[in-house]
C-alpha cells in the first residue's frame, strides 16, 4: 500500500510504500483487550479505612439475668452501644452492624483487590499493529467521527517535527484540510456528575494523533491544542491509536516515523 507525501504547505512530494504493519488484519477484540489492560494498570487501589464503623463498644449480652442485656426487653438482637442508663434500664442505639447508623459496611471495597488484566505479549503487539492498520482506513476513521479531507490518508514531511510554535501547528493543520476537525474538537461538552468539581469539568474530544520519529520541538508546540496528541513512534500503544478501545483514530505520520517503523521492525 502506497501513500502520498505532503509537506506543511500541502504540496505533494511523491509517494511512499507503507510498512507491513499497515497491512495487519484489524482485530477489534484484541484492540479492546489491550486498551482495557492499559487502563486497569493505571487504576489506584482504594478501600475503606481499617476499622471504619467498628470504633465503638457494642457489648450487649443476650443471656438471661445478665446486666446490660437485652433479654426480655422486647427489642431486636442488634448490637448496641449504651448512651445513658437509669439503674438497669439502658438508653441505647444500634451500632456496629451494617444496618445501623455509623456501622460498618457489609462488603466494603478492599485495597487488596487485583485490578490489572493480563494480556499476552504477542496479542499486545498484534493489537498495536491492528490499530496502526485502522489508521489507514478512511471508512473506519470516518465511522469513528473524525472529519477528514478527501485526499486522506497521506504522510507528512518531517519538517512538521521542527515547528516551534503552537500557532504554526494550527495553521499547518488548517492548510492540510483539518479545519472541520479542529472545530469539532473545540465544541466542548460539560461533564455530567461530580467530575465537574474534580478538575475535569469539560469532555474534550479526541482529535488528530501526530506520530514523530523522536522527541523534539513538536512535542511542546502541539501540547496546547485540545484533543491533539504527539507521540514518539517507539512509545505507541493501543490506547493512543484507539481511544476507548475503538480503532480508527485520525493519525498523521511523518516520513521519518514511517522509516523508523520499517527500519527497526517495530511491534513485530
Amino acid at each position: 500500500m502506497k501513500a502520498k507525501i505532503l509537506d506543511i504547505h500541502k504540496t505533494e512530494k511523491g509517494t511512499k510504500e507503507l510498512p507491513v504493519q499497515f497491512s495487519e488484519q484489524i482485530r477489534w477484540d484484541l484492540i479492546q483487550r489491550a486498551v482495557i489492560s492499559l487502563q486497569n494498570e493505571r487504576r489506584q487501589a482504594y478501600g475503606v479505612k481499617h476499622g471504619a464503623g467498628l470504633r465503638q463498644v457494642s457489648e450487649v449480652s443476650r443471656r438471661r439475668r445478665d446486666y446490660k442485656g437485652t433479654y426480655g426487653a422486647g427489642i431486636s438482637r442488634v448490637p448496641r452501644k449504651i448512651m445513658s442508663r437509669n439503674g438497669t434500664r439502658m438508653n441505647w442505639v444500634g451500632a456496629f452492624a451494617p444496618g445501623t447508623v455509623g456501622g460498618r459496611r457489609a462488603h466494603p471495597p478492599k485495597t487488596e483487590k487485583i485490578w490489572w488484566k493480563k494480556i499476552n505479549e504477542k496479542e499486545r503487539l498484534k493489537a498495536i499493529r491492528s490499530a496502526i492498520a485502522a489508521t489507514a482506513s478512511k471508512e473506519i476513521i470516518t465511522k469513528r467521527g473524525h472529519l477528514i479531507p478527501s485526499n486522506y490518508p497521506f504522510i507528512l514531511d518531517e519538517k512538521l517535527e521542527h515547528l516551534e510554535k503552537t500557532k504554526d501547528v494550527v495553521q499547518t493543520l488548517e492548510k492540510l484540510g483539518f479545519n472541520n476537525e479542529l472545530a469539532r474538537i473545540e465544541d466542548r461538552k460539560i461533564r455530567a456528575g461530580k467530575g465537574k468539581s474534580r478538575g475535569r469539568k469539560y469532555i474534550i474530544r479526541k482529535g488528530p494523533l501526530i506520530v514523530v520519529s523522536k522527541p523534539g520541538k513538536l512535542l511542546k508546540s502541539a501540547i496546547n491544542i485540545a484533543g491533539v496528541d504527539v507521540v514518539d513512534v517507539r512509545k505507541l500503544n493501543a490506547e493512543l491509536l484507539a481511544p476507548g478501545g475503538i480503532p480508527g483514530r485520525l493519525t498523521l505520520w511523518t516520513t521519518s516515523a514511517i522509516e523508523t517503523i520499517k527500519k527497526e521492525n517495530l511491534f513485530m
